[in-house]
């Protein structure tokens, strides 16, 4: 079933609780934390479901319906450190068309990924990505261990509203 994009943002919003921005790590000091900083989160991928193939011809389904339904698939539900899981829907555009196979991996309070030139035997790596977000401690998806897929097939890297909103960069001033 497909999703709005909206309705992407706010499932993977509601799959975070509310004290999302409680940073409270087991046996860690956490008096100088930032809400990116939690050791633990719930993560989204966000899989494309309207990829279609490289000659551009519709099939049903879909190259990124048959993503979906493979990383759904791959997803054995381990729910990992402190009980974070990981969830994975469908919506109907990511907006990479050029990139065609596209995902996203999305966190509440951290950096969300997205990926392109993906295929559909790269639904595990997609799993992989999101566990090594649910378990990050400073909301960067780590270079190292990081399947390639997921570094060469990067399309953006998109800060979290708190790094968005308090980030130490000055805006240019418009001469």
């Amino acid at each position: 079933m497909a999703i709005t994009p909206d309705e992407a943002v706010a499932s993977a919003n509601d799959s975070v609780n509310d004290s999302a921005l409680d940073t409270t790590a087991s046996s860690a000091d956490t008096s100088n934390t930032r809400p990116g900083d939690q050791v633990a989160r719930d993560v989204t991928i966000v899989v494309c479901s309207t990829c279609r193939k490289e000659d551009g011809s519709v099939t049903s389904p879909t190259p990124g319906e048959e993503l979906f339904e493979a990383t759904l698939a791959a997803n054995t539900g381990d729910p990992g450190i402190d009980g974070k899981n990981i969830k994975v829907i469908s919506v109907e555009c990511l907006g990479n068309c050029t990139r065609r196979l596209s995902a996203a991996v999305v966190t509440e309070q951290a950096w969300t990924y997205v990926f392109g030139d993906l295929s559909i035997d790269n639904a595990p790596d997609l799993i992989e990505g999101a566990r090594l977000m649910r378990e990050t401690t400073n909301g960067l998806m780590p270079w190292r261990g990081r399947p390639q897929c997921l570094k060469s097939g990067m399309v953006a890297r998109i800060p979290p509203p708190w790094r968005a909103n308090h980030s130490n960069i000055t805006p240019s001033s418009n001469r």
